[in-house]
């Protein structure tokens, strides 16, 4: 389990916007799983480690949440890149930051179940290389599954230097 990520038990459907955190300051953002998500998580990342004073992480943590979040919008459309609704309506990303003052905790939450998947990228290709490139910048990063939540979260751990 991703440090700053509470468990709730299978029981209690979640809403991790508005889910307890251990992190001493912590920013949901809930954002429809649309093209104009990434944009909107980067600038809500950028102002919120401004807020904290951490800007020296900002161009670090923003290009971790636009790929982290621009995969889950990827993942929760179809091949024509329109919503794939459920049930439950529009598919939804949650941006979670979180810090200690030492580290940075970035959580993408989507309704997608599944590990994400590194794509083989060529030489040429303009896509394909967003989780090396989170790989390359954090501390660590992973993705888990939690009790009462139907996808999963991608998490990736920045430290202040």
């Amino acid at each position: 389990m991703g440090e700053g990520t509470a468990v709730i038990g299978p029981e209690i459907a979640m809403d991790p916007a508005s889910m307890p955190t251990s992190w001493p300051m912590s920013s949901s953002l809930p954002l429809g799983a649309l093209v104009t998500a990434t944009p909107c998580a980067r600038m809500h990342c950028r102002a919120v480690l401004a807020e904290w004073g951490l800007n020296a992480l900002a161009e670090a943590a923003e290009l971790v949440v636009s790929e982290l979040v621009t995969n889950a919008v990827r993942a929760s459309t179809d091949a024509g890149g329109r919503p794939r609704y459920d049930g439950a309506g529009l598919p939804v990303v949650i941006v979670r930051l979180g810090t200690d003052g030492f580290r940075v905790m970035i959580e993408i939450w989507d309704s997608i179940p599944g590990a994400p998947v590194a794509e083989q990228a060529g030489p040429d290709d303009e896509n394909g290389r967003g989780l090396l490139l989170v790989e390359a910048v954090c501390a660590r990063w992973s993705w888990e599954t939690v009790p009462g939540w139907p996808g999963k979260v991608v998490w990736a751990e920045l430290l202040v230097q």
